[in-house]
């Protein structure tokens, strides 16, 4: 909503019983006269005895917020009614009229032939005219109140419900579980004043229960931490938003100068219902992420999977972090078995034309393994057995925490338990493995070549139709690569017994394991990169 459209009409009672008396002693009412600056006196068009009231609209400053109204201009000071030239002359000094409006003027004629002439206080007449003139303004009040509830700015109660229903959003009330989470600053950021904005979205360690805040707060200079109210999020209605202390540990996205977060106590119902204005902050939150081809939009797409946002580059982003024209790039946190739907859900929410890369902190594993079956399963069988020794491997990955290094025994393992045509350890042989790491560090342009260049590492040297083969198995692909960004391959994240290296005989003894920890951190997570063309099934 601007000033220009904050407000229908504005009929207030005075000036409704002003325009009903005017016409009662048969004087003219709301003539309309345009307003130049640059002319100072305006002629009435029938000759007047006196003027009663003139209104017009006005720009004025009401604690800080412009905004357009309709104001009743005060007569011999900001205009006087010159009998002799039949018109109003604006005063030198005295308020106006916006330039180029219209203002209305309420005259009583000269020579008028109505009857009734008596409209002092307690006559019949005024009596009359200000019962009707109530029921009037009345009217002109709700609808006023009809064409304010309409926006989100100026709604209230039940109507801002309405409204912001479009969007669906709607109001917590006390069944949304309420507390305080606890921002600290980060030591190395020990200057300057950290704003956490209203809605940011908070979480539990494990993910069970979401929250937002529901109050801005500025960590002023100085302060080591603040507490902020926050209540449960969509989707964590009663006792699923109720958590113990220090539960509520994770932010959606980082906040420059934030170290961590925890609430000291339980979260707790009974709360207030969420106020008009918290309403409306959190719709107009919600209205911004949904605008297709936005950052926020893009952010919200990665919070509603559940992920967590680490970093995000664009064409407006600071020099060292921009990204090309065209492309952006997001750096999240979320487990791999998650990645593809939230790659589809940053795809259906990225700009037409714009290309979105998907990066996370994956160690890449693609182990090659050979499988000794019985004779005599049919093709369609060897493929489903294939299938499920993939789906055995995937499991075992699923599982692993963030930090976690893959063991190639306890991968084995996972093999022998779930896939029955194996049954025993020493039916399945891992003959090579192979590791890279995503490159956070720098954003991928073009997918397919990212695509083709692993394909073309994956295939063994000098051999030309096996390299063939590979390439052609991208180029053919009907679906995107799942996983996107660089990625930098690294043996030595394959490991033996001593920490070093692996060998080719600890690779086939199956004493290895892939590390998740990429330059001294370990807060990387290992990710599954295998195809059925890994597995090879040797009949006994």
């Amino acid at each position: 909503m601007k000033p220009d459209t904050a407000a229908l009409i504005e009929r207030p009672y005075q000036e409704v019983i002003d325009d009903i008396l005017t016409a009662v002693v048969g004087g003219v009412v709301n003539e309309q006269i345009f307003f130049d600056v640059k002319e100072t006196l305006y002629k009435l068009a029938q000759p007047a005895s006196t003027v009663r009231s003139v209104i017009g609209t006005r720009h004025v400053t009401v604690n800080g917020v412009p905004s357009v109204v309709r104001y009743s201009f005060t007569g011999d000071i900001d205009y006087v009614f010159s009998a002799g030239d039949n018109a109003i002359v604006w005063q030198t000094g005295g308020a106006w009229p916006d330039d180029e409006t219209i203002f209305f003027v309420d005259y009583v004629k000269v020579n008028s032939l109505s009857p009734l002439t008596d409209i002092n206080v307690g006559s019949v007449t005024r009596t009359l005219s200000e019962a009707i003139g109530r029921e009037i303004a009345t009217v002109y009040q709700q609808i006023e109140l009809a064409y304010l509830a309409g926006f989100v700015d100026t709604a209230t109660g039940g109507s801002l419900d309405l409204v912001v229903s479009i969007l669906d959003v709607v109001r917590k009330t006390k069944e949304y579980a309420a507390g305080l989470v606890t921002f600290f600053r980060d030591p190395a950021v020990p200057d300057g004043a950290i704003t956490v904005p209203q809605g940011t979205h908070l979480s539990t360690t494990k993910g069970d229960a979401a929250f937002v805040t529901a109050e801005e707060r500025t960590l002023q200079r100085g302060q080591v931490r603040i507490d902020i109210p926050v209540r449960a999020d969509d989707g964590f209605k009663g006792p699923a938003g109720i958590v113990p202390a220090n539960a509520i540990t994770t932010l959606a996205g980082s906040i420059v100068g934030i170290a961590r977060i925890t609430n000291f106590d339980p979260t707790v119902l009974g709360a207030a219902d969420e106020t008009d204005d918290d309403l409306r902050s959190r719709a107009k939150a919600k209205l911004q992420s949904i605008g297709k081809g936005t950052i926020a939009a893009l952010a919200q797409a990665v919070w509603d999977e559940h992920a967590t946002l680490l970093e995000i580059r664009d064409p407006a982003s600071a020099p060292e972090k921009r990204s090309d024209p065209g492309t952006v790039y997001l750096l999240v946190d979320t487990k791999p078995e998650r990645f593809v739907s939230l790659q589809g859900a940053v795809q259906e929410v990225r700009a037409a034309g714009v290309q979105a890369t998907l990066v996370a902190r994956y160690v890449f594993v693609k182990p090659k393994l050979v499988a000794t079956i019985a004779p005599g399963l049919t093709a369609p069988g060897k493929v489903k057995l294939v299938g499920e020794i993939v789906a055995a491997i995937q499991g075992y990955v699923d599982g692993l925490a963030a930090g976690a290094p893959l063991v190639a025994a306890d991968l084995l393992a996972a093999i022998v338990k779930n896939v029955k045509e194996i049954g025993d350890p020493k039916k399945v042989k891992i003959v090579d493995v192979m590791a890279w790491y995503a490159d956070v560090g720098s954003p991928t342009t073009d997918p397919l070549l990212e695509a083709l260049l692993i394909a073309a590492q994956a295939a063994p040297p000098g051999d030309l139709a096996a390299l063939r083969a590979a390439l052609a198995g991208v180029l053919s692909a009907t679906a995107p690569p799942v996983f996107g960004g660089d990625r930098i391959a690294d043996r030595d994240l394959v490991q033996g017994p001593s920490g070093a290296r692996a060998t080719d005989e600890e690779i086939e003894a199956a004493t290895f394991s892939v590390v998740a920890v990429v330059n001294g951190e370990s807060n990387w997570t290992i990710a599954l990169d295998i195809e059925p063309a890994d597995i090879v099934l040797a009949e006994q």
